[in-house]
């Protein structure tokens, strides 16, 4: 059993930039650092999800380069394993220009193999006289193997092969929701500080996506901020809660040079997890630790549908499982009552279930903050006493309407990310 110290290092972390080019860098990154010469090309496999995921987003640093290539080719100028999913925090214009030269010569490659799928990226980079090579599977930051022409480097224990954060989600796989979520009680002081640390970040990109002297993306919570007038402040905190989530969303899908603390694998599901209870704790006038608190279920809740479906799914899993974490936490923060929490999750699941995941990109905003503000509109719902029957995928609890979306996401949506792809590659045709 793990404690909630544990949850929150390998399940809420922070990370620069989208989290699928982050692994893409980090596995470059990793095999370079083997290497003892300069590296002569680059060849990277990445599942299905992890190319969809991250062939149009925007990479931290570059000025509004895109992609899995330039973050692969970045990860050979300036990448340092040791930063995890900030891989590319040291990069500077220098190592922009040096990986357009890579790029330009044809010698990165990123292509996608269509039998795999979840979190897998196998990065291959040969120099004069040595290949190295290193495996990530299962988690973003989980590599399993590193490998020098031969000879194995690294190779993670069999038992642990998809790393200390996957099998953390299989624990919470086979837990309860209500025994999940009370380990919020077990906090200290370390982990409230940690979790209002994600705030603080979360809170500083956003602000970063309202700076009226840049553009961000598609600019969407700077636009809704603008036209919402007195709405804004009032006590109806739905504009609020959607700008500043779509904010943070726009501001990191174009690159912007600042972490956002993640959540369950996803730096848009920890802004969406993170950012609508925040504000609405803050409304409420909520304490320092009942904050903390009630953020820290959001990102249990999280964890719960995302250990069910898997890391990357063909379903938008920032308004999905992070729209139900948030709807939960806002639900339990004024209440404390773990079942009402459940209820505001199965609003959420019957409103955006059917949402997909096209590939993470400039609309991913839109989805970011559509999930927030439903989760917002979810928890009133619960307040006012309204809770859905079982109807269509949503069931008499949460663990049976989290297996029905699992039902429908695994079988019934199992080619979508097959025909996203073949969109995608036709655009570049």
């Amino acid at each position: 059993m793990f404690t909630i110290k544990e949850f929150l290092k390998c399940e809420v972390k922070p990370a620069l930039g989208c989290t699928e080019p982050g692994a893409v860098a980090l596995a470059v990154a990793r095999a370079k650092e083997e290497l003892p010469e300069a590296v002569e090309s680059v060849a990277v496999i990445v599942s299905d999800s992890v190319y969809k995921n991250g062939v149009d987003v925007g990479i931290p640093g570059t000025q509004g380069l895109r992609g899995n290539n330039v973050a692969a080719a970045l990860a050979v100028r300036c990448g340092r394993s040791e930063y995890g999913l900030e891989v590319l925090k040291d990069c500077a214009e220098e190592d922009v220009a040096r990986a357009m030269e890579m790029l330009g010569k044809g010698a990165v490659k990123v292509v996608p193999d269509m039998n795999r799928h979840g979190v897998y990226v196998e990065a291959t980079l040969r120099s004069a006289k040595h290949a190295a090579i290193c495996r990530i599977e299962g988690a973003h930051t989980n590599i399993v193997e590193v490998v020098l022409d031969d000879a194995i480097r690294f190779s993670a224990a069999p038992a642990k092969s998809s790393g200390q954060a996957k099998n953390i989600s299989e624990e919470i796989a086979r837990m309860g929701f209500s025994e999940l979520v009370s380990m919020v009680d077990m906090m200290d002081e370390e982990d409230i500080a940690y979790v209002l640390e994600g705030v603080e970040m979360n809170m500083t990109i956003a602000e970063y996506g309202f700076d009226r002297s840049r553009t961000t993306g598609l600019d969407i919570g700077k636009t809704i901020r603008k036209h919402s007038g007195a709405g804004f402040d009032s006590d109806d905190l739905s504009l609020k809660i959607k700008s500043f989530a779509a904010a943070a969303s726009d501001a990191r899908m174009s690159g912007a040079p600042l972490p956002v603390m993640s959540s369950a694998g996803s730096g848009n599901h920890g802004v969406t997890a993170i950012l609508p209870v925040a504000i609405f704790a803050a409304h409420e006038g909520a304490g320092r630790e009942e904050t903390a608190k009630a953020i820290a279920f959001s990102h249990l809740a999280t964890s719960y549908v995302k250990s069910r479906t898997g890391r990357l799914t063909p379903t938008c899993g920032c308004t999905v499982a992070a729209g139900a974490g948030a709807a939960a936490a806002m639900v339990y923060l004024k209440t404390k009552d773990i079942a009402k929490a459940a209820q505001a999750m199965l609003i959420i699941l019957g409103n955006l279930v059917g949402m997909v995941c096209d590939g993470a990109k400039d609309t991913c905003a839109l989805k970011v903050g559509t999930g927030a503000l439903e989760a917002y509109h979810a928890a009133l719902l619960v307040f006012d006493g309204h809770y859905p029957e079982p109807q269509g995928l949503v069931d008499e609890t949460i663990e049976k309407t989290v297996n029905n979306m699992v039902q429908v996401s695994i079988h019934g949506m199992r080619d979508l990310d097959r025909a996203i792809i073949d969109v995608i590659a036709h655009r570049f045709d």
